[in-house]
């Protein structure tokens, strides 16, 4: 009789035939999928096209301390009751500049700081694509080392298991070694193919944020100086937080702009001053009443003066509105600026614990080779059972796969210290991208 098929085996067969069809992917670094994304991503095209659209609208407020420069023309005829035709014509061009306008210049001010507000925002925008990347991108690389520790330990328990068989057969251990190695057999087929669907999961959601079929990482390299990676002082990273991120900035300005918004209130009470001047010419070649010929030119130069007497109070709630909302953009400064204290406190804590972890796992996998070679050959001389090898196995790569989350950990957690502090750049890929193999 035909021995079936193992399910797990059908499927790795399935597996190698769909990648033998499939045309092989060229691996991609860390910096080529940022430019990927870069094109491809809706969050951050949107955010630039909002970036582009406020550039606009505050270029729109040069129209208030430009001249104002129009025309109009007029042309009538008619017939007289002698059958006589006449018409009229005249041209009217009128210019004007403000010379006082207090509210204009506070607006125009707003909208220099609105281009200052817009190139925060993008900043901002840049960031966080970079951050949701990097995490996205190394999250694959994560998955695809746990499915090559989760197989390599399926390799090591699948010899366990033949072992223990061997030795029940020649009667050097009961069928219990036997069953349990059987049991972590399947239980290890069972990781691998949560594995694989993880990996799998991981592969599209970095596909999707590049808009690539065919994403395939470079890994890291097996060794590389952390130390490069360990942050400095908290205070200096905290000092830059204050001054470069790009959410103070933005509230920095929205600040200023509140007060500017105080002023324009205020102006609603002042005079305006405009020059004034006027070309119109006319011409007609009769009327109803008259067949005379005539026209004229007339050139007028003044100033025009306005000022407001009483508005109803409306002026004087207006500026009460704006100083509260001043107050406001006060307090949303204050709180942004202790927000990004505490998140650059975190950030630095979390690249400092991964740092850690690594030192740590790195010892531990040492410790855990020790402890399985010693546990084989305690198990090869009768003094350890089988459960202890395959304990000591399971610890091991459980370690390597932390040890391997730890290593990427620092990376990303780099990043997020530089995002928290504000000045996270594309450029700062690089450092990463130098690693990749």
């Amino acid at each position: 009789m035909k021995k079936p098929i193992h399910p797990s085996h059908l499927r790795r067969v399935v597996l190698l035939m769909a990648i033998g069809m499939a045309p092989t992917a060229q691996a991609q670094s860390l910096v080529d999928l940022y430019a990927a994304a870069r094109d491809f991503d809706a969050s951050y095209q949107s955010a630039k096209a909002q970036n582009d659209a406020n550039l606009y609208k505050a270029d729109q407020a040069m129209a208030l301390v430009l001249p104002k420069v129009g025309i109009n023309a007029t042309w009538s005829a008619g017939l007289a009751q002698d059958d006589r035709g006449f018409n009229n014509n005249s041209m009217t061009l009128d210019a004007s500049q403000g010379l006082y306008r207090p509210a204009d210049d506070a607006s125009y001010a707003q909208s220099r700081k609105a281009v200052q507000q817009a190139a925060s925002a993008l900043q901002t925008a840049e960031q966080e694509l970079i951050l949701r990347l990097s995490q996205t991108y190394f999250d694959v690389l994560a998955s695809a080392d746990s499915l090559e520790f989760v197989k390599a330990q399926k390799v090591a328990v699948q010899e366990q298991l033949a072992a223990a068989k061997r030795n029940f057969e020649v009667g050097t251990s009961t069928i219990t070694d036997a069953r349990e190695a059987q049991a972590r057999f399947d239980l290890v087929l069972a990781q691998e193919i949560a594995a694989e669907n993880d990996l799998r999961v991981k592969t599209l959601a970095l596909a999707q944020l590049v808009g690539k079929s065919d994403v395939k990482p470079l890994a890291v390299a097996p060794d590389f100086n952390l130390s490069q990676f360990s942050p400095a002082d908290m205070n200096e990273w905290l000092t830059v937080g204050q001054t470069e991120h790009p959410a103070i900035r933005q509230l920095k300005l929205a600040l200023e702009v509140a007060r500017l918004e105080t002023q324009k209130a205020n102006a609603a009470n002042m005079p305006t001053v405009d020059l004034v001047a006027r070309y119109q010419a006319t011409t007609n070649n009769g009327s109803v009443a008259s067949s005379l010929f005539g026209g004229s030119n007339a050139y007028t130069l003044g100033f025009n003066i306005n000022m407001p007497l009483f508005s109803g109070y409306s002026i004087q709630n207006r500026v009460k509105e704006t100083l509260s909302l001043e107050d406001k953009a006060r307090a949303d400064l204050e709180a942004a600026q202790r927000n990004v204290a505490q998140s650059t406190r975190a950030a630095f804590m979390g690249v400092d614990s991964a740092l850690g972890q690594v030192r740590a796992y790195q010892a531990a996998a040492i410790s855990s080779q020790s402890a399985l070679d010693a546990n084989k050959l305690g198990y090869q001389v009768g003094v350890r059972i089988n459960i202890d090898v395959l304990n000591s196995q399971s610890q091991l790569y459980d370690t390597k796969a932390k040890l391997s989350k730890a290593r990427y950990d620092v990376l990303v957690g780099n990043l997020k210290l530089r995002q928290a502090s504000g000045i996270l750049k594309a450029a700062d890929l690089q450092a990463i991208n130098a690693l990749l193999r």
